[in-house]
């Protein structure tokens, strides 16, 4: 009888606890668009939301669990539910964006990878210490990525030179002045840091749909604002506004930026001393407006002056050795004034036909105007310095090895106008994706060139190279004409028009077990110059590219990748132009084979994320058009008698080394060699063998909103160059090893975790505040040299032109 009681109640008890609760819902963000792949989960079992962002799964009845919803884009949300019988609880919270996270590390967006991209989050760029802080300073930390000359924001890719790199901001190419001759010369960059929304950056084996350069790809888009917002920086090297907000009932956002920039302060930390008044400002403006829910109209306007007023007193430089030093003393007269005034306009329309099918068209101008204006004479005295401890003249200079003067003179104009038309398409069908794109393009450039140089050594005007006839002096009077060393006068109006087009294909989709992605694509473009004096050239390259990336279904995350194709770069009208302002419009496009393969391998360490990224690649160049590089002046031979390669190793590990702050590590590998008319291989101007980049970010643990950001990059010595009209089979010694940290440090006093409803710190919505220190070990960097003869010998020394020294700078920032 015990037994049947027992039974009869422990049936209803195992009955009662197999019944369940129903909890379904969707799940959305702060634009009601639905969230897809939303982890839910309470004790080791949940689901995950469909395209709908819906979802539906049980829990047991009687007890209350705890019910979590993750998203890699978007913050946690938890949810106690207690079911206190059988029913259905509808739950569908809106989830925020993680707007404080680091994308890069965070986002899975194996789309992007496979791709070859790297993702760059936007606080990166806001955050990064350096001398040019910027999207540019934080690609120079990526692996393959280099720049020997802190003022500058032009950078280097896999041992190409600054001309070979694309830049865009929301789809339209964007260029550069032509006439910057000097990184302290160049003042902002088109960039504006805070209206940008994603960074995409490829350094190699990119896609078709991207243009026709050897080298790489940064792809910026700027934000379309939701609400009202304004930010203001302030530092000792300038300030920067931005207002954003909506207007006619938020179909029209806008966004408007203001940049000023002031080099003086690094200037004044060099080896020579100078006037130096500097004046680069920047306007900048995106509008976008909504005409109904498939059509929108955009415009991105850019105006950028920059007045360079420079006038050099006097330079001493020691360099040598320390049993052998030599100091060079200086003493000038002149000044330089230059002026680069940019502007640009795009308008373009985006019409989506449907779900599947985008249009966009866009017409865009770009005019730049350019002087370049200096007269500067200099007196130089080379002498040996007394390295004899015990000696009383111990540090000074014992005699003169080289005794001379010279003159440099420019009266350079520059007037060049970019007009393009270009369509583009993107349709998707299911795992497919089709995208094509025409351009017409019309470039027009009009420059004057008149430039000479004049050089004495102990009296005697030093002739051109190219003189041939002969000098017996003092013996026999010399009746041969005088001549300047250099000479350099031209005036070219060049008119070229340009037909491009491109065409790819992708697809998404499985291999067994195993997830694959694949692109292919072909670029086209056709071209002619129109220069006064020649006859009409017409030019055609054709391009196809690939990408295949695989990722198995191994319990570590891993990616492959390959990707490459046949890439080419028809002349811009630098390329055109050779060392003595002659135009040649029989030049060819440059062409590369390209071969990069990759591995990414995603993993956590310390219970923390952490990415080792792996690439190695591969160049062929031919018709190469080699060039000489002078501070960021690159000059080209105008010849295709040149071929090259380039072959090297990629590493990066990024992830948390400090809980909650993303750093990373790089090490890259590069050879690069060129044979110019069959004379033998030398190092190309780019041949950085190795390169060392650290970005780290830390806080202090007791007071988390004390942050400290170091960035450290160690590249080895480039080749130092030629003297002028040298050849440069002769010249291959190379600069001293390029080392340099900057370390700044910032309290929080406001953000979006620290917000106060009174007093005066209730204004703001972040304020921060800190000291960048530049340089920290005062290292002297050089990235050019400075030719002198020695008397005795007739040697030319090149004597380094060393970069800023250690700075301190201070700054604010506000957001309200």
């Amino acid at each position: 009888m015990k037994h049947i009681l027992l039974l009869f109640i422990l049936i209803p008890s195992v009955l009662f606890a197999q019944k369940t609760a129903t909890i379904k819902g969707k799940l959305t963000n702060k634009y009601n668009a639905p969230i897809e792949g939303v982890a839910i989960s309470y004790q080791g079992k949940g689901t995950i939301t469909d395209k709908e962002g819906r979802y539906q799964f049980t829990i047991p009845i009687r007890k209350t669990v705890a019910v979590t919803f993750t998203h890699v884009s978007y913050k946690s949300v938890s949810k106690k539910f207690t079911a206190r019988g059988v029913k259905t609880f509808t739950y569908s919270p809106t989830l925020r964006f993680k707007t404080e996270e680091i994308e890069e590390v965070i986002v899975r967006n194996r789309k992007k990878e496979a791709e070859g991209i790297t993702t760059i989050s936007t606080e990166k760029v806001k955050n990064l210490i350096g001398a040019n802080a910027g999207v540019e300073n934080v690609l120079m930390t990526l692996p393959g990525v280099s720049n020997n000359n802190e003022l500058s924001t032009q950078y280097n890719v896999r041992g190409g030179n600054f001309d070979e790199n694309l830049v865009y901001v929301n789809g339209i190419e964007i260029y550069r002045p032509f006439l910057v001759r000097s990184g302290q010369q160049e003042g902002l960059s088109f960039i504006n840091s805070h209206m940008i929304q994603n960074i995409n950056f490829s350094a190699g084996g990119f896609q078709a749909k991207y243009g026709d350069k050897l080298s790489s790809v940064l792809d910026i888009t700027y934000r379309k604002p939701t609400e009202f917002g304004a930010q203001i920086d302030m530092s000792l090297l300038g300030g920067s506004a931005t207002i954003e907000g909506t207007l006619l009932n938020n179909k029209l956002s806008a966004i408007l930026g203001i940049r000023y920039r002031d080099n003086s302060l690094f200037v004044n930390s060099k080896q020579t001393d100078v006037n130096f008044r500097p004046k680069f400002t920047d306007v900048q403006t995106f509008l976008s407006y909504e005409v109904n829910e498939k059509l929108s109209l955009n415009f991105l306007g850019n105006f950028s002056l920059n007045d360079y007023n420079y006038k050099p007193l006097s330079r001493r430089t020691r360099f040598g050795t320390v049993v052998d030093p030599l100091e060079l003393i200086v003493y000038y007269d002149g000044q330089e004034k230059d002026s680069y005034q940019t502007l640009f306009g795009a308008f373009s329309a985006d019409y989506q036909v449907n779900e599947n099918l985008n249009i966009t068209a866009t017409v865009s101008s770009f005019n730049t105007q350019e002087e370049e204006y200096f007269d500067i004479a200099a007196s130089y005295n080379l002498g040996e310095v007394d390295s004899n401890i015990g000696s009383d003249n111990f540090g000074d200079v014992q005699f003169s090895e080289g005794i001379g003067s010279q003159i440099n003179h420019a009266r350079n104009d520059l007037d060049a106008l970019i007009t393009n038309v270009q369509v583009k398409a993107t349709l998707k069908d299911g795992k497919n994706e089709w995208r094509a794109g025409v351009k017409y393009q019309t470039e027009n450039i009009k420059d004057r060139i008149r430039e000479w140089e004049i050089i004495d050594s102990l009296g005697f005007s030093i002739r051109p190279s190219h003189h041939n006839i002969g000098n017996n002096q003092p013996y026999t009077p010399f009746t041969g004409p005088i001549e300047p060393f250099q000479d350099i006068r031209a005036e070219n109006d060049v008119d070229i028009n340009r037909v491009s087009g491109f065409v790819q294909f992708s697809r998404k989709t499985m291999l067994n077990e195993h997830q694959v992605w694949f692109n292919a694509g072909v670029r086209a473009q056709s071209w002619s110059v129109n220069a006064e004096g020649f006859s009409e050239e017409d030019h055609f390259i054709f391009s196809p590219r690939g990408q295949f990336a695989i990722k198995p279904d191994w319990d570590k995350d891993m990616l492959f990748r390959i990707s490459g194709g046949w890439y080419s770069q028809p002349p811009f009208y630098k390329e055109l132009r050779d060392n003595n302002g002659e135009v040649n419009p029989e030049v060819k496009a440059q062409k590369s084979i390209h071969i990069v393969a990759g591995n990414e391998y995603s993993f956590r360490l310390w219970e923390r994320p952490f990415k080792l990224t792996t690439e190695l690649h591969y160049k062929n160049l031919s018709d190469v058009n080699s060039y000489t590089v002078d501070n960021v002046r690159i000059r080209y031979r105008a010849d295709n008698v040149t071929n090259a390669y380039a072959y090297g190793l990629d590493v990066r590990l990024n992830g948390e080394f400090v809980p909650g702050s993303e750093s990373w590590v790089s090490l890259g590998y590069l050879k690069t060699e060129e044979n110019i008319n069959n004379q033998g291989y030398i190092a190309r101007p780019t041949d950085q063998r190795l390169k060392v980049g650290i970005l780290f970010q830390d806080y202090v643990p007791n007071l988390p909103d004390l942050k400290a950001y170091l960035n450290l990059v160690y590249n080895t010595g480039l080749p130092g160059g030629s003297p002028a009209y040298a050849d440069v089979y002769q010249f291959q010694n190379r600069l001293k090893d390029y080392k340099r940290a900057d370390i700044g440090v910032s309290y929080v006093f406001a953000d979006a975790k620290k917000q106060y409803k009174t007093g005066f710190l209730s204004n703001f919505k972040e304020l921060t505040a800190g000291l960048e220190l530049f340089n920290m070990f005062d290292i002297l960097n050089s990235n050019t040299n400075t030719w002198v003869r020695d008397v005795y010998s007739k040697q030319q020394y090149g004597i380094p032109n060393f970069m800023t020294g250690r700075v301190l700078n201070f700054k604010v920032g506000m957001k309200f």
